[in-house]
């Protein structure tokens, strides 16, 4: 797999490199090369609103209005100007000044405040059976719920914390050139924090960084001190102490007890009232022994920090039940057509969660949790949202898909996740963007340099490859509809014309619309829903027609007129009369949707235009690595040694796929993520089947798909959604 750094294709050689063939071209270093820019026109794209159905009032309300036209600001730039004093003096003590001058919230009575929830008085009066207070002084239990705080929490200490503060905005600015933040997201979050509720923050982890670095963002803009729950096994007693003091968190070792112990009943039911200020700097000990060996490098980055809209999470539990309807299993949808029993999708939702059931969501009621659930889907979809696309993953992305032309695909990658509304996080000249992604990228890739300035640019196989797929996962979301969408038709072609037919010969096909919604629909229960992240309150044929919508505005398919039936631009008033015009004037039954049928009748073709075959191929090879896995996967249910436990034959499976990647050269799939996903869709999918036994839960082939031509139709299933 040989892929090229170039701009234009002047020269072009041929040789033979590991028996591969490879082709050289002229990198153009000696051109001028085009400037990458963050936006489109004057403004950014941005992305992570709240949902409009689950919470319009904070979609309405909490969103600023010019929001594209505030731009970003240094958080870690401090000058004179951040304080109130001025001088020589000051401009060499304004961190120390500045520190001193933010504001720390004073601790509350904590204990009183515990003392006063339902939970903890429903423990004092007896009512809970088996509770610790049960038959006990009130006096005692305070002490108890005293001892707890203490283990929990300790009085924050506000020269400790300005002393935290001065030493990390020193650190930031000897680490990083600048620390941005959006204006108009920081406004929304003020917006937000007036309201007089508390804030919750839920972060999606990018590096080690973010333990302080976030925290000191939001403290440095005025929003307090930011709430963290550590682990009391990963310190040592002195440094859980020291963090109590800047406001660190521990939970009692017996809230973690089972739920059926009496032991844990009032340490849990303390955790559950809110207690108090957590930790801003918190693990920044850890974060600076990890970047000690980066100290000396001159070369600083910059950081950008994302937030999505904030909602109100009041009006989400009213609102978010209403959303809800009748699921059915992955193996009542897709197991009867896998198996060609049925070739109807039936017109429900997919029931698939896989957040674990464990600790304090046990405690829930069954609704609740499904609430928890599908919170987590709304609060992950907008973090992935929010989250600026990189330049390795789009270098990752052409050198995993065997791009020769890599400065140009470049360019045109980094344009179209603009135009879909996702922001990127890099800027510059093109040619040494290119150059620093591939410094960054040195481990998996060998760079050649040939005679008059070429350059050649081989991935590394085996591991080298893997860490480019994973790389390229996060440009997944920006492409993820059209990718669908083109796996779904491939789908569609695969019983009509050769997999490798031409193109010319495939766009004579008319694909009906009602034929690819079945295909879309089939493609959007196999795939996870961690993968597509949909959000619970749409429904998949609104998913279905946004694939399909996609798939016509980038220009794959074109609506065809068949022979016979009316123009899409025929209103004539003799249709209209038999449908419309004679109903009574109290029925409003009527909508547009009365010619579904008729519409659903439309068909459409490929695009003969010169850049779809390579567009097509591009969108069907992101979704690549994760269906070879799961085709795999069905191939190795008659090697797999079953019964097992999940986490066993997870590492079966992953053996069986590496052994795969070296026979076959497709390290893309080698992935233990992959692995364990394909193991949660069969189960989903009545392929597998958990049944208990003495050493705990263990996997079991199910006897519909205990015989080999079953397993044969499975993978034959998966297969039609890969394009080769």
């Amino acid at each position: 797999m040989d892929t090229m750094l170039k701009s234009s294709p002047q020269t072009q050689q041929r040789s033979n490199h590991n028996g591969q063939e490879t082709r050289f071209w002229s990198s153009g270093f000696g051109m001028k090369m085009e400037a990458i820019t963050p936006f489109l026109g004057k403004y950014r794209p941005f992305m992570g609103r709240c949902c409009q159905t689950c919470t319009p009032k904070s979609w309405e309300s909490l969103f600023h209005r010019s929001i594209m036209d505030l731009g970003f600001c240094n958080v870690i730039l401090v000058k004179e100007e951040n304080t109130r004093f001025r001088g020589w003096l000051v401009r060499r003590l304004c961190y120390f000044l500045w520190s001193l001058e933010q504001h720390i919230p004073t601790s509350s009575d904590a204990s009183q405040k515990i003392m006063e929830n339902t939970g903890v008085q429903s423990l004092l009066s007896g009512r809970v059976p088996g509770g610790a207070g049960e038959g006990q002084a009130p006096d005692l239990v305070m002490k108890e719920v005293q001892r707890i705080l203490g283990y929990i929490q300790a009085t924050l200490s506000p020269v400790l914390l300005r002393l935290f503060s001065w030493a990390l905005l020193w650190f930031l600015n000897r680490l990083f050139l600048n620390v941005q933040l959006h204006k108009g997201q920081m406004k929304m979050v003020h917006k937000a924090a007036q309201e007089g509720s508390p804030l919750v923050f839920l972060s999606t982890h990018k590096s080690l960084l973010d333990g302080f670095l976030l925290p000191f963002v939001l403290f440095s803009q005025g929003l307090g001190v930011v709430r963290v729950a550590l682990d009391p096994r990963t310190c040592s007693p002195a440094l859980r102490a020291l963090l109590k003091k800047l406001g660190g968190l521990f939970l009692p070792p017996e809230a973690n007890l089972s739920l059926d112990s009496s032991d844990g009943i009032l340490a849990r039911a303390v955790v559950r009232a809110d207690l108090a200020p957590l930790g801003l700097w918190t693990g920044a000990l850890a974060v600076f022994r990890k970047l000690y060996n980066c100290w000396g490098c001159n070369r600083r980055a910059c950081v950008r920090v994302h937030l999505a809209q904030p909602f109100s999470l009041q009006e989400y539990t009213i609102n978010a039940r209403s959303c809800w309807d009748s699921r059915q299993t992955l193996e009542h949808l897709l197991q009867p057509i896998v198996l060609g029993e049925c070739s109807v999708v039936p017109d429900t939702e997919k029931e698939q969660e896989w957040t674990p059931s464990t600790g304090l969501l046990l405690t829930l009621k069954e609704e609740d949790q499904l609430l928890v659930r599908r919170l987590s889907r709304h609060v992950l979809s907008a973090s992935v949202a929010s989250s600026a696309v990189m330049s390795t993953a789009i270098m990752a992305t052409l050198l995993l898909l065997k791009h020769q032309k890599l400065l140009g695909e470049f360019s045109w990658l980094t344009e179209e996740t603009l135009l879909r509304g996702f922001d990127v996080g890099f800027s510059g000249q093109l040619r040494c963007l290119a150059q620093h992604t591939l410094s960054l990228l040195k481990a998996q890739v060998v760079l050649l340099r040939v005679h008059q300035g070429d350059l050649v640019v081989v991935p590394r196989p085996g591991p080298g490859l893997t860490y480019l797929a994973r790389l390229s996962k996060e440009l997944l979301p920006t492409f993820l509809s059209e990718a669908v969408g083109a796996c779904a038709v491939r789908g569609l072609l695969a019983g009509r014309v050769p997999p490798e037919g031409p193109w010319e010969l495939q766009g004579i096909e008319l694909l009906s619309q009602n034929e690819l919604y079945r295909q879309i629909l089939m493609l959007l229960h196999l795939l996870p829903q961690d993968l597509l992240l949909p959000q619970p309150c749409q429904s998949s044929y609104c998913y279905c027609q946004e694939v399909l919508d996609r798939l016509i505005q980038c220009g794959l398919l074109v609506a065809e007129e068949t022979p016979g039936s009316r123009p899409a631009c025929d209103t004539g008033r003799q249709h209209l009369s038999a449908k419309l015009l004679w109903k009574p004037s109290g029925d409003f039954t009527d909508s547009e949707s009365d010619d579904f049928e008729e519409l659903g009748g439309r068909c459409f073709r490929l695009s003969q235009q010169s850049r779809c075959p390579d567009f097509f191929l591009f969108l069907c090879r992101l979704l690549s690595p994760i269906l070879k896995a799961f085709a795999q996967a069905a191939a190795f249910l008659h090697l797999g040694q079953l019964p097992d436990s999940e986490v066993s034959y997870s590492e079966q499976l992953f053996q069986f796929l590496q052994d795969c990647a070296q026979e076959e050269g497709i390290f893309e799939c080698a992935d233990p993520n992959l692995a364990i996903s394909a193991i949660w869709t069969f189960k989903d999918l009545g392929v597998l089947q958990q049944m208990p036994s003495p050493t705990g839960p263990q996997l079991h082939l199910s006897p519909t798909f205990a015989s080999r031509d079953n397993q044969d139709k499975l993978e034959q299933f998966i297969r039609q959604f890969i394009c080769s």
